[in-house]
């Protein structure tokens, strides 16, 4: 068991975890500057982004470097900082640190020693974008960036469709219409979802809809900005599970392409649901 105590006196420096604005400079918080204006050492994830921060705040703290690529050579030297009496601003590029960003094997890295953490509350692109979405905001699943593979992405929606709670991903701009169209392919194109884009910023936009309404949109408009995909859960997993298990092949198929998805998604769909091969539904339904 361990027991630490964020505001008594300690031994060691502590690390603060430090939330920077999502998009919007004026959602830092008086909090926020005054610790990043007071700690020895900030440790950010790009030290040219965080200067355009700091200077906007008259802010001149040293920085140090620490991302996902130096991150085996960094924690020892932070750590050994902080033994040493130091205190770390540990921040990221937007948001919160260890979220979808670098910062939890420090804060593991800090833990083990008896270091003290503290968290300072802050911008956070998933609850922004969860809180205004119209869909259920509790419980919810958060889950950040899916793999950029296809075959990856349907094997942890596979594990997602049933799921009861509202979801949240978060998506770059040039993957978001393949990401749509798999969610659409596991979930079905009927599936709720809200696209929060830009949160904070000038253009921030909220798109609601289905799978298969959204997917069509996008189909002839750009995707621009970073996105917050907010998926609704599924209400009656067990009951939509039997009531198409008990219909035949064919039948799941044709209803899999009333969602919106092709014939040959429709067939890829139908064969992983129901554990056979997709070239024997394909024959099967075409009748070849």
């Amino acid at each position: 068991m361990q027991q630490t105590s964020s505001f008594s006196e300690h031994q060691t420096g502590s690390l603060y975890l430090v939330p920077t604005p999502i998009g919007n400079l004026d959602d830092m918080t008086f909090r926020a500057i005054k610790t990043l204006k007071e700690v020895d050492l900030i440790a950010a994830e790009d030290t040219r982004h965080t200067q355009q921060l700091l200077n906007h705040f008259e802010i001149s703290t040293r920085q140090i470097s620490f991302h996902e690529h130096n991150t085996e050579q960094r924690v020892p030297e932070l750590i050994k900082k902080l033994k040493d009496g130091l205190s770390i601003a540990q921040c990221s590029d937007a948001g919160m640190p260890s979220i979808s960003d670098p910062g939890k094997e420090l804060v593991a890295a800090a833990v083990k020693e008896g270091i003290p953490v503290i968290p300072l509350p802050g911008a956070n692109a998933g609850l922004t974008a969860l809180i205004a979405s119209g869909l259920v905001p509790q419980p919810f699943y958060f889950f950040g960036f899916l793999d950029r593979k296809h075959q990856q992405q349907v094997n942890a929606l596979e594990e997602l469709k049933s799921r009861k709670e509202t979801m949240i991903f978060y998506e770059a701009p040039h993957r978001l219409k393949k990401t749509l169209a798999t969610m659409a392919e596991v979930f079905g194109a009927q599936r709720q979802v809200v696209l929060a884009r830009e949160l904070t910023k000038r253009y921030e936009e909220f798109t609601r809809g289905t799978l298969a309404e959204i997917l069509d949109w996008y189909a002839s408009h750009q995707a621009r900005g970073e996105f917050v995909i907010i998926v609704a859960g599924n209400d009656h997993p067990a009951e939509e599970e039997k009531k198409t298990s008990q219909l035949p092949l064919a039948e799941q198929v044709d209803q899999a392409i009333l969602t919106g998805l092709s014939t040959n998604a429709a067939i890829k769909l139908v064969a992983k649901q129901n554990h056979i091969k997709r070239q024997e539904l394909y024959k099967q339904y075409h009748q070849l």
